[in-house]
């Protein structure tokens, strides 16, 4: 099969256009309503400012992302899917001219899903164990709040509300110590419910 490279692929990066097409494929736009100067990737970018001078709306070609208002992931976040996305102060409710500065792709994951909750830091006081979504995790096991998790299997999403509302944060597998080093903002985030993310990205 013939692969064509777009004017805006960088190939040392994303690769060709078919591999891109099935990783997940995003571009940013510097104005509004698609407009102005872009950039689109297939990967994970700490830094978008390094492309474009400011990042206001964003077209999800395929896949699912993470994007974040704050370089190297940190931040306000929201997940994205195919879709478009003309205004960044809408979609991530932003304040002031805030904009887009980070993203992560997701991965499809086909395999379980696995993690361990514990109420406090560094894994302490009590935990459990999850392998499907948890509307409200006061309810199910009588946590006010999760400080610090364990992520086994597959990708998941944090909310700080119950039945997946308010801000809402990604995590991949991996160990969390802490959930206050997650950069959410001057406020901590706590955590209401948790759902897997099994959208066909």
């Amino acid at each position: 099969m013939l692969c064509l490279l777009t004017a805006s692929t960088r190939p040392s990066s994303h690769g060709c256009a078919c591999l891109r097409l099935s990783r997940g494929s995003i571009i940013f736009y510097e104005d509004r309503n698609f407009q102005g100067r872009s950039y689109e990737t297939s990967s994970d970018c700490a830094e978008l400012t390094s492309y474009l001078s400011r990042c206001s709306s964003c077209r999800v070609e395929s896949g699912c992302f993470m994007v974040y208002e704050r370089s190297n992931y940190m931040g306000h976040q929201m997940l994205v899917k195919r879709g478009e996305y003309p205004d960044n102060q809408r979609l991530m409710g932003m304040s002031m001219s805030d904009c887009i500065r980070s993203c992560r792709m997701i991965p499809m994951h086909r395999g379980p899903f696995r993690m361990r909750i514990y109420e406090r830091e560094n894994f302490g006081g009590q935990m459990y164990e999850l392998m499907d979504d948890c509307d409200s995790i006061m309810d199910r096991y009588r946590m006010s709040n999760c400080m610090s998790c364990h992520v086994m299997d597959g990708h998941w999403l944090m909310y700080e509300q119950p039945h997946y509302r308010g801000r809402m944060m990604y995590l991949r597998p991996g160990e969390y110590r802490s959930m206050r080093d997650m950069g959410m903002g001057p406020m901590d985030m706590r955590i209401g419910s948790i759902r897997r993310i099994m959208e066909p990205c």
